[in-house]
């Protein structure tokens, strides 16, 4: 299990540090994805199970408990996750499954942190713990939790075993039950700044580091993830239908674009919005500079009240993203409706 702490989260490190010393007993850290939360937490829990803590509350490295850590199999702590979060699935029948059948497992591989892995934990919290220290679950992101798991959760947080620390990561409060919220502190994690970002995704060898990081909002681990794809193919289709809409376009298109992942192409297009609205208002573009022609024929042509009510009404669609009822039906509803808005 590798651990990594990235340069924007010194200052977070060490505003953390000031709440170990009456440490509660669930912890909410939230902020945009792709910033680097849960590499973040999981630095903190090894630090809280590390036997010879560094004077800057870092874990050492090197006693056993971190070498256990380091192998994912620390008997004080667990992990709770989406599955298809897990980097690797289990083959079949213990056999080494092949390209296709791991490809099959990663699609079928649940997005929601389900109730049984939350009852799970029962167990976990009522033993003793192996080195007389705390135990530590970590578990993101918070929003993949469904219902009935949120609800399994909330009765723990609501009596908290004793000694037993709850890390939880999400990109989005609003997606969070209220109740969880009001029994978690929270800490906020900020994008970092740009140039110090953009040194970082430099400093891995990423061509147009520029360009990439504008495209995923300034989130260099979003932006390293897509750089080492080496593709925009769909992120630009998405581009072309939004800066030449019509309804035959969003038709044509929705069926391809419903493939990738919906709450990107939400992102996306509120970039492209956010955009076009700025270049209209200041001649400045964010995040899409590749397409500043294009912007700046959609800025001259959208009245500011049809911009506000497509910026609106895809803010409002990103809170069903995640549970579409068919996703090419989303895609179609989420094109048509901006094309009804910025169309000629």
């Amino acid at each position: 299990m590798s651990v990594n702490m990235y340069p924007w989260q010194h200052d977070a490190w060490t505003r953390l540090q000031a709440m170990r010393a009456r440490l509660p007993h669930a912890i909410l850290f939230h902020g945009p994805a792709g910033i680097g939360k849960a590499d973040f937490i999981e630095s903190f829990a090894q630090a809280l199970l590390c036997e010879d803590v560094r004077p800057d509350g870092r874990a050492c490295g090197a006693c056993a408990s971190c070498g256990w850590f380091a192998q994912g199999n620390h008997p004080d702590y667990r992990r709770v996750r989406p599955e298809a979060l897990e980097d690797d699935l289990p083959a079949a029948e213990g056999e080494e499954a092949s390209a296709d059948e791991r490809k099959t497992k990663s699609k079928s591989a649940s997005k929601e942190i389900k109730i049984e892995q939350v009852r799970a934990l029962s167990d976990f919290m009522n033993i003793s713990t192996h080195r007389q220290g705390l135990r530590v679950v970590v578990l993101y992101p918070a929003e993949s939790l469904n219902m009935p798991a949120s609800n399994a959760l909330l009765k723990t947080l609501e009596e908290p075993p004793a000694g037993t620390v709850f890390l939880l990561a999400s990109n989005g409060l609003d997606r969070l039950l209220p109740t969880i919220l009001s029994r978690c502190r929270k800490f906020a994690m900020t994008m970092p700044d740009h140039g110090e970002a953009l040194a970082w995704l430099e400093a891995q060898g990423i061509n147009d580091a520029d360009g990439w990081l504008r495209e995923q909002g300034g989130a260099p681990l979003a932006a390293l993830a897509q750089a080492e794809t080496g593709s925009r193919e769909e992120l630009d289709g998405l581009l072309q239908v939004l800066a030449q809409p019509s309804v035959d376009a969003a038709l044509r298109s929705a069926d391809k674009l419903s493939k990738a992942p919906l709450a990107a192409l939400v992102a996306w297009q509120q970039r492209w919005l956010y955009d076009v609205f700025s270049y209209k208002l200041s001649g400045v573009i964010r995040y899409y500079p590749r397409y500043q022609r294009e912007v700046a024929t959609l800025a001259g042509r959208v009245h500011v009240a049809d911009l506000m009510q497509a910026i609106k009404s895809t803010n409002d669609r990103r809170a069903v993203a995640d549970h579409p009822l068919s996703p090419k039906l989303f895609v179609e509803d989420m094109l048509l409706d901006y094309t009804a808005r910025c169309g000629p």
